[in-house]
């Protein structure tokens, strides 16, 4: 595989990597709901990252990349505890949506909210100014998000009982880690930042576990789910989609990683033989519609500039 990526030119090499994190963070909602129909959300929470850390510790060790952590400055360092915390709010925001959530594609649909975050945040920190193209996708997406989530006298604790406010509230923690972490890519390596990302959540786990008095033993088939979904989920499209980073742009990131909706929806088919109803598919689709639409009018307006 790494031979296979050193052969391509850049963007090819980073549209790769986005895709491979994509296709691992869409197993990701099947197979983190499969356990969470086992095990307790703090159970789930300890043994996901768990698993997690010893895929990122063999990952640097193997690689000696861990030498390299020794080595950062403290800019660095700070930036990492930033990202640790923006991190650890959007993964437990979305696994609670996960938990709430009657199907893991709904969840996946509405994570198509994050591009639309990611601009609001670039207008107001960075002076940035979005197109009519952009507009009209941002105006697709809310669209979308609405027909996903439409029930008649829908109130706010609905809204965040069935998950969909969770993983608005995930979407937003992961677009300032996302701007965060391009903006420091070239002095924290992708699986320094992936290490660093599942070293919180474990911390958080472990202590969640102990305050609580809770459990260690889970089921087999639990322990089986979590170590697939761990390893395809917090290592490997973690650094995926930090490596993708260093060769193409966000924006280029969230195209492909808007179309997980859809593999999501396979996987539940096939894993957990749940679909969601035709007014969710058809708004799933249109939000999908609506991050390319306006990636694309960022990438345009980048481009004439």
């Amino acid at each position: 595989m790494k031979n296979f990526l050193q052969n391509l030119n850049p963007t090819v090499k980073g549209i790769t990597l986005a895709f491979l994190a994509t296709l691992g963070m869409a197993n990701v909602y099947v197979f983190s709901k499969a356990a969470l129909l086992e095990v307790n959300f703090f159970q789930f929470q300890f043994y996901w990252f768990g698993f997690a850390l010893l895929w990122n510790l063999l990952f640097m060790i193997i690689t000696g990349m861990i030498r390299k952590i020794p080595l950062l400055s403290k800019k660095s360092n700070r930036m990492l505890v930033i990202i640790g915390f923006l991190e650890l709010g959007s993964a437990l925001t979305l696994f609670l949506a996960i938990l709430q959530a009657e199907n893991p594609t709904i969840v996946s649909f509405l994570s198509n909210a994050t591009p639309i975050f990611v601009t609001i945040l670039g207008i107001r920190f960075l002076g940035e100014r979005f197109n009519k193209v952009e507009a009209i996708g941002i105006i697709l997406t809310i669209g979308g998000v609405i027909l996903i989530t439409y029930t008649r006298n829908l109130t706010l604790a609905q809204f965040f009982g069935d998950g969909s406010g969770w993983i608005l509230v995930s979407s937003l923690f992961m677009s300032v880690s996302t701007i965060i972490s391009k903006s420091n890519i070239k002095d924290i390596h992708p699986g320094i930042l992936t290490l660093n990302r599942v070293v919180f959540l474990f911390t958080f786990g472990i202590i969640a576990m102990l305050v609580r008095q809770e459990s260690f033993s889970i089921p087999g088939t639990a322990v089986m789910n979590i170590s697939i979904g761990s390893f395809l989920g917090p290592f490997l499209t973690g650094l995926a989609q930090f490596s993708a980073l260093k060769y193409i742009e966000a924006s280029r990131t969230m195209i492909i990683q808007a179309t997980r909706g859809l593999f999501v929806m396979i996987g539940s088919m096939i894993y957990l033989s749940i679909l969601p109803s035709s007014l969710q598919i058809a708004g799933g689709v249109i939000t999908i519609v609506g991050v390319i639409i306006m990636t694309w009018g960022k990438m345009r307006n980048i481009g004439k500039k």
